[in-house]
């Protein structure tokens, strides 16, 4: 009856030990997985970047694809002063990967009482571009006027241009967007914890780099 007393005793001793155990490697494994997951995704990284240049995290957009969503903004009107209209027309776009800039040309049209008749002409300005996280768009910013220049104008009306030019540059662009990220272009990308960080401009079109997700 002793030894069988003894078994017994040994045998819950021992349980509890597993069950404490258990519950200790439980608690480790509860409190380590967002150790984990991050491990994972720093190893997704590091598998990436072992990969050749193109299986690197990215995601391009086109230069086709800026013009027709910019494009959806125009024309535009500006009234200058009370004497002049200027009418811009969706913007020619051209990409200076050199500058990681783009440059944009429109055309204008000039009219009004200053005016006897329309007049023709060209805006140029060019500008970098930001990634906006709250909406996941790409956004025109640092912007640089170049130059408004319309044929046959009126002094009076030549120095109004000249004045109102960079004003009416921002209004036309800064912080316009060019392009908003789709969920399902950035689900890879999430899977991976990771999010949109740097934009290089290409020959090709804008070139959309990732980083790692802060914890």
């Amino acid at each position: 009856m002793l030894l069988s007393f003894n078994l017994i005793s040994s045998n819950c001793a021992t349980r509890i030990r597993c069950s404490r155990l258990f519950r200790a490697f439980f608690q480790i494994a509860v409190s380590s997985y967002r150790c984990l997951i991050r491990a994972l995704a720093v190893a997704a990284w590091v598998l990436a970047a072992m990969q050749p240049v193109q299986a690197q995290p990215s995601f391009t957009v086109s230069e086709k694809q800026l013009r027709q969503e910019l494009a959806q903004r125009f024309p535009l009107r500006y009234p200058i002063a009370g004497m002049l209209d200027l009418d811009l027309q969706a913007p020619q776009l051209s990409l200076l990967p050199r500058q990681n800039r783009v440059s944009a040309r429109m055309s204008v049209e000039a009219a009004g009482p200053a005016l006897r008749r329309s007049h023709s002409g060209t805006f140029d300005v060019d500008f970098a571009l930001r990634y906006e996280p709250s909406d996941h768009t790409i956004r025109a910013y640092q912007l640089k006027f170049q130059n408004l220049q319309i044929s046959q104008l009126p002094p009076q009306a030549s120095e109004l241009l000249s004045l109102y030019g960079p004003a009416i540059a921002r209004q036309a662009l800064q912080e316009v967007v060019l392009h908003q990220l789709r969920p399902q272009d950035l689900a890879m990308a999430d899977n991976l914890g990771m999010q949109p960080h740097s934009i290089t401009v290409t020959d090709k079109g804008l070139v959309i780099g990732f980083v790692l997700k802060p914890l």
